[in-house]
This record gives C-alpha cells, structure tokens and sequence, in this order.
C-alpha cells in the first residue's frame, strides 16, 4: 500500500469537496471588467437560497441600513464583490461537510468553533491595520478544514487520535503528525489550494501551528495562530495575559499587539458572533 500524503487524500476526495459551479462563476466574473454589478446580480439571482441568504445579511444590523433592500443587485452594489465571494464561499463550505460521526465531531461546535476564529483573525487584523483584512475571517473559518476531510477519510486514525489526545485540541496536530504522518492544517492548505484560492489563505492556513515557518504570508500565519489559541481560551481556562507570554520576542515583533488591544478584538468578535454564525450557519443550532 502506497503511503498516504495529503495530496493523495485530496486527488481521491475531490468530487467529494469541490466547490460550487457558481463560486468559480463569480470568481471569474469578478475579475473581468467587462461584467457589472448588474450582471453579477443577475447570475446570483439563479440561485434562490443564495439570494435570499445576501439579502438577508444586506438587512441585518451589521449594514444598518435604515430601508429594506428587496433588490439583489443593490445587495451586491453594498456587500462588495470580495465580501459577496467570501460569502458564497463559507456558506457553500459550511453546507457541503455532513454526515460525520458524531463521536468524531459535533458539527454544530466545529462551526462555532470556526466562525469564533475567524472573527477573532479578522479583528486582529484590523488592531494590526491588515489591509484587506476580510481574507482573515475566511481563513479563521477555514483552518481546520483539513480536520474534516481526516474525519471522512480516515475515520478509525482520527478517532486514534482523538482519544490518545483524550479530546484536548492542543495535543491534536502533533498527534496526527504521529499517528497518520501529517496534520490538518497541511491537508486543509492542500485542499484550499486545489480550490484555486490565494496564496496568502493556503500558505496561512498550512502554516498555522508553526507560523514561523511561513515565507510570504508570516503575519497571517501568526495572526490565525493567535486566534485558535484564543478560542481555547474557555474551554481550557487562562487569560489574555498568559496566551501572550507564550510567544518569543521575535513572535511578538510580528504580531505587534498588546494585552488591551487583543482583550478590546475578544469583545468584538463576542458582539458580532451570534448573527454572523446564524447568517452563514442558519441551519445549525445552539446547544
């Protein structure tokens, strides 16, 4: 039997995990200037679970819009053509992984989870003036993606690793090093990139666990770090303070960020939290 490499584990899943013919559609409309935001809403306007999703957030109170958008074309005008593509992009995810065991994952807590750490990148972004800092909250959302596709395709490894971890997410990554010979952060960067999605989502995601070793994207590495760290925070106790102290000087020269500012990203990412998992996650519930 041949050796098992990420590469592999996706080559073999990619029906499996594609992404919708409508994402890559918009991709590429998009990044031709011969179609307008007209069109763009036109091709949305095919897809009525998609439509009713954007004009829905369009009139949730993260826009504050004082008069209801009824009109798909002027939800996009507001939205933005990239926040309109992260869209389409975290909720065709988000509904494409089902059907997982249940004493391998509790889907509704994954997302959670997810959703949590991407809010929580995003803002950290923002603090560490990122430009173009919505790339933070897809690749919160995304990074434990690969975690997903174990779940599928190796289901007897991830349950090894699950109970030798004895459920501590912490100890994960270098288990399934161990155990199945790579982690899910690699296995979700591979996935990511097949994807056709940019460099600077791939290359984070892959190098989240060890942030030093990312060459082009070294921030967002280190950012997305910080933000699973984060959202352990209640599950496994400590503060602000001692998730800090952690990080070497060199670290912290990367991320230049203090305990306040990072205390001040928690509380924006709590207040937005709820809406935003029940618009990207409406068919999920709390517990």
């Amino acid at each position: 039997m041949s050796e098992i490499t990420p590469q592999l584990l996706i080559k073999d899943s990619l029906q499996l995990f594609s992404l919708p013919d409508i994402y890559f559609q918009l991709s590429e409309m998009i990044s031709d200037p011969r179609f307008s935001v007209k069109d763009i809403g036109q091709v949305i306007g095919k897809d009525p679970a998609l439509s009713a999703r954007l004009l829905k957030i369009v009139n949730s109170s993260l826009y504050g819009f004082q008069s209801k958008v009824d009109r798909v074309s002027r939800a996009v005008t507001i939205v933005g053509v990239e926040e309109l593509q992260n869209l389409v992009l975290a909720t065709s995810i988000v509904s494409k992984f089902k059907d997982i065991p249940t004493e391998l994952v509790d889907m509704t807590d994954f997302w959670l989870r997810s959703v949590k750490c991407g809010l929580i990148a995003k803002f950290l972004a923002i603090e560490n003036s990122v430009l173009h800092h919505e790339r933070l909250f897809l690749t919160g959302l995304l990074h434990n993606l690969g975690s997903l596709v174990f779940y599928y395709k190796l289901p007897n490894k991830s349950l090894e690793v699950l109970l030798t971890a004895e459920y501590d997410r912490r100890l994960v990554g270098g288990l399934e090093q161990e155990i199945i010979g790579f982690n899910h952060a690699e296995l979700g960067s591979v996935l990511i990139k097949s994807w056709g999605l940019p460099e600077s989502l791939f290359e984070a995601i892959s190098c989240y666990l060890q942030p030093e070793l990312a060459q082009v994207h070294k921030l967002d590495a280190y950012l997305l770090n910080l933000a699973s760290r984060l959202i352990d925070l209640s599950s496994y106790g400590g503060s602000v303070v001692d998730v800090l102290a952690e990080y070497s000087d060199e670290a912290m020269n990367v991320l230049r960020l203090s305990v306040d500012q990072v205390i001040r990203v928690l509380q924006s990412a709590d207040e937005e939290f709820i809406q935003v998992f029940e618009l990207i996650a409406p068919e999920k519930r709390f517990h």
